[in-house]
């Protein structure tokens, strides 16, 4: 018999290969995004270990400067470190055991290119480099850099500027640019980084102090551990200074990577389980109409001695099939997913290079996700199948039974009230990032079931009243399209819940997007209280020359500076800004409301908000810990109106120079005695000779803030756009099944003179209103969720603003979904014969 069964699990494949190929895409679709994600991530972990290896190779213990929270990777790019003294190299290099010691000096440099833009940046770092002969970083071509005016360029960084050895380059550095023939070509520049390499003298004056290193790299003689050359060399480190091992710096560097890649692999699998999800719906739909079309045969089954357990292990078999069938294609998916992925971050600046990582474990995954998630989908339907009777067979007109809808009731209800509790705890905050992202996810997932257990139920009166003016305008065709889909409510939620999903998430990507935009521009509006501002993105700040530049511009009456720090205020990692401050709290628009806006040299400036969560008062004193190892006790003199430009502090602009050698602002603040297109052109020539400084008026400003914003929504919209083709694919898959199901029915519609023209506007309908109902709830739910979240989003999301352009152009989707989705099915509707669909079984 068991033999007999796997016969028929394998007869019933071959013979429904349209049904399995739609419902495989469901299980495709979601397999690619999962394997896509892990293989991507999988490769960029394999670049960035091969980099650290080849990096780290002959480095066996680093001296550099003792880490804290102030100089954490959160606040590296204005970390600058306590100095090395050059005689510290002499005396390492002098401890046994040692083969060599390097002094390196690293700092801020890009290649200018014949555009006028910086090479590089936006991501990767511009390093400039001292060239003490690194093995990591062999010469390719050429000679190393020997005085001031000559640089070593990193070979994929030369390519970029499209310079050669001899080529004469413009370099920005911190404070300003240098002149440079490029005089060899290094490797070892990897992952977008850009390498400018000075000799040690010039890189010193550039990018550190004369005399000082960055950090010194000990390369250890055969036979001597990494750990006893560390414990050697700690004993002369003066204080603010540490000797980690190679093996620390690796671990480091890999842990760092691995968060970020972490985050990342997260974030694109969060977009996967929806896929998932909806997946999930439609193979529960799929396997529950099949059984209905295939009682008879399933009753004959266990007429002739199948037991239900052999009928459920052959529903399941099948479903074992199409998961792996679709996990296999899944997973083919998934690496152009992947390669698609490694190119966007390319074109990024982030190039992995080498080859795709397919590990075991992401294969292994693939699989897992495509074959459980269908045989768990498939696992009710087919018990329903093992629990029919054996004298079914002997019925003419044999139909399941079907549950009541109370119990429907009672656990959607109980589910709903559950998730509002999660959602609720998750957007009051936990304190804890990850543990409000799960609460949120938790309360988002329960809600999304309840509303899936729900929709059975309200989905009759609901269809009801979106179809009801169908009889008027269509007649025969629209009171049947109104009928058909309350026949079997549950098959109609299960159709409209896969839509739902994804239009749900849509909806509230968009609502948080159109109110942080309208937010933000309200923010712009009420805090941009100077003309123009010139900013830049570069690490080292603005050129000197710009301030002098710009201050020379015809009509400009005011130039304010404003500098950007890190340092650890009692204990507490945190940004400030810097600058005279009464002029920058005009500047926008703040006044202070405790205090005074004149703190001294020993003085800080807080925010309302911080001042009020931290239970700070005018007079209270605070421990700061700056970059440079120095610590301060600095004075509450004022609390200002809390303000999302500049953050909770301010320090005066003498602490934040006596903190950071080469001081340079980030931003200028220009006040001017008349605006207008004349006064903004000329700004952009002054600066035009600085590469990475722009100018801004509030438009601008604007601007770029709702650029950005657009980007993200479109990103976020393109993502969650797979679960929508999968929802459609869904339908399609639904609507052609319903018309198997019902062959003979529409045959006797048909023979009662039912037409073609009628039949096919029959499905049509049927399919757009159940397309329809499915964006009405996701339409609902996403308004729930995007309202939800934007009256806890606090100060950044003050605005409530509904995109309502978008919502209406969601339920024309919604609409065209279904006319789509029904092409094909009321095609095959309208052709079937007469006589033979009446002759079906």
């Amino acid at each position: 018999m068991k033999t007999a069964m796997t016969r028929v699990t394998l007869r019933n494949l071959a013979a429904h290969k349209l049904r399995l190929v739609l419902t495989a895409l469901s299980v495709i679709l979601g397999v690619a995004f999962v394997s896509g994600t892990l293989i991507f991530t999988d490769t960029a972990n394999k670049s960035f270990d091969d980099l650290f290896n080849d990096v780290y190779a002959h480095t066996s213990v680093a001296v550099r400067a003792h880490t804290d929270d102030a100089s954490s990777a959160e606040t590296e790019a204005v970390r600058t470190g306590v100095p090395i003294a050059e005689d510290l190299k002499t005396a390492i290099a002098a401890i046994p055991g040692v083969a060599d010691a390097r002094g390196e000096v690293n700092g801020y440099a890009a290649v200018i290119g014949s555009d006028g833009e910086l090479i590089g940046g936006g991501g990767p770092p511009q390093l400039g480099l001292a060239w003490n002969g690194d093995p990591s970083t062999p010469l390719a071509e050429g000679v190393p850099p020997a005085k001031e005016g000559e640089v070593v360029l990193g070979e994929r960084t030369a390519e970029k500027a499209k310079a050669g050895v001899g080529d004469k380059v413009r370099i920005a550095v911190q404070g300003g640019q240098q002149d440079a023939v490029v005089t060899g070509l290094a490797s070892g520049d990897g992952l977008g980084a850009t390498f400018v390499f000075f000799d040690t003298a010039t890189a010193q004056k550039l990018l550190l102090e004369p005399g000082q290193y960055s950090l010194i790299a000990v390369e250890a003689a055969d036979g001597v551990s990494q750990k006893d050359l560390a414990a050697k060399i700690t004993p002369l480190l003066p204080a603010g200074l540490e000797a980690v091992t190679g093996d620390e710096l690796k671990a480091e560097n890999r842990s760092d990577v691995n968060e970020i890649l972490g985050f990342l692999r997260n974030f694109l699998l969060a977009f996967a389980i929806v896929s998932i999800v909806v997946g999930s719906f439609n193979i529960v739909n799929t396997f529950t109409m099949l059984i209905a079309q295939r009682t008879r045969e399933l009753a004959l089954l266990r007429a002739i001695g199948a037991s239900r357990r052999q009928v459920t292990r052959a529903v399941l078999g099948e479903a074992v099939v199409v998961g792996l069938v679709g996990s296999t294609l899944g997973l083919l998916v998934g690496a152009g997913i992947a390669l698609l992925l490694k190119s966007v971050f390319g074109a990024m600046g982030l190039d992995l290079g080498g080859a795709l990582a397919i590990t075991p474990a992401a294969v292994a995954w693939s699989y897992a996700v495509g074959v459980l998630v269908t045989c768990a989908a498939a696992y009710f339907p087919a018990r329903r199948a093992a629990k029919i009777p054996p004298v079914a067979a002997m019925r003419d007109d044999i139909v399941l039974p079907q549950r009541g809808l109370r119990a429907r009731t009672v656990i959607g209800t109980v589910l709903a009230a559950l998730g509002a509790g999660a959602l609720a705890a998750g957007l009051a905050g936990t304190g804890d990032t990850g543990g409000t992202l799960a609460l949120i996810g938790v309360g988002v997932l329960l809600v999304w079931l309840a509303a899936s257990v729900l929709a059975a139920v309200i989905g009759k009166p609901v269809v009801r009243l979106l179809a009801s003016w169908y009889p008027k305008a269509f007649g025969v065709s629209g009171r049947l399209a109104r009928e058909n889909p309350q026949r079997n409510p549950r098959r109609t939620a299960v159709t409209a819940v896969a839509l739902m999903i994804g239009l749900s998430l849509v909806t509230t990507v968009n609502v948080i997007a159109s109110s942080a935009k309208a937010s933000l521009a309200d923010v712009v509006d009420s805090q941009f209280g100077a003309d123009y501002i010139v900013q830049t993105m570069s690490p080292a700040g603005l050129e000197p020359g710009v301030t002098d530049a710009v201050r020379a511009v015809p009509g400009v009456t005011s130039v304010l500076g404003v500098g950007l720090g890190a340092f650890t205020l009692d204990g507490d990692t945190a940004q400030y800004a810097s600058g005279d401050p009464a002029p920058l709290l005009a500047m926008i628009n703040r006044d202070v409301v405790s205090g005074t806006a004149q703190p001294g040299r020993d003085g800080i400036l807080i925010s309302e908000a911080k001042a009020e969560e931290d239970e700070l008062a005018v007079g209270d004193t605070l421990s700061a810990a700056f970059p440079d190892g120095k610590t301060e006790t600095l004075r509450v003199a004022g609390i200002y109106q809390t303000s999302q430009f500049i953050g909770n502090y301010v320090l005066p602009a003498e602490t934040w120079q006596a903190h950071t050698p080469k001081a340079l602002p980030t931003l200028l603040a220009l006040d001017a005695s008349t605006t207008g297109a004349a006064v903004h052109g000329a700004l952009d020539k002054a600066v035009a000779a600085y590469p990475g400084a722009e100018v801004l008026d509030q438009a601008d400003l604007k601007e770029e803030t709702m650029s950005g914003l657009d980007q993200i929504l479109v990103f976020f919209t393109l993502m969650l756009a797979l679960s929508v083709i999968i929802a459609v694919f869904g339908v399609v898959n639904t609507i052609t099944l319903s018309v198997t199901e019902r062959t003979r029915e529409i045959g006797l519609l048909r023979a009662v003179g039912l037409s073609r023209r009628q039949t096919r506007r029959m499905i049509r309908l049927e399919s757009v209103v159940i397309a329809v109902f499915g964006g009405f709830l996701g339409i609902a739910l996403g308004l729930v969720f995007g309202i939800s979240i934007q009256r806890s989003g606090g100060e950044e999301m003050a605005i409530l603003s509904i995109p309502y352009v978008f919502l209406a152009v969601c339920a024309l989707f919604s609409a065209l979904v279904g006319i789509l989705a029904s092409l094909w099915p009321a095609w095959r509707a309208g052709r079937m014969d007469v006589l033979k669909a009446i002759a079906t079984q």
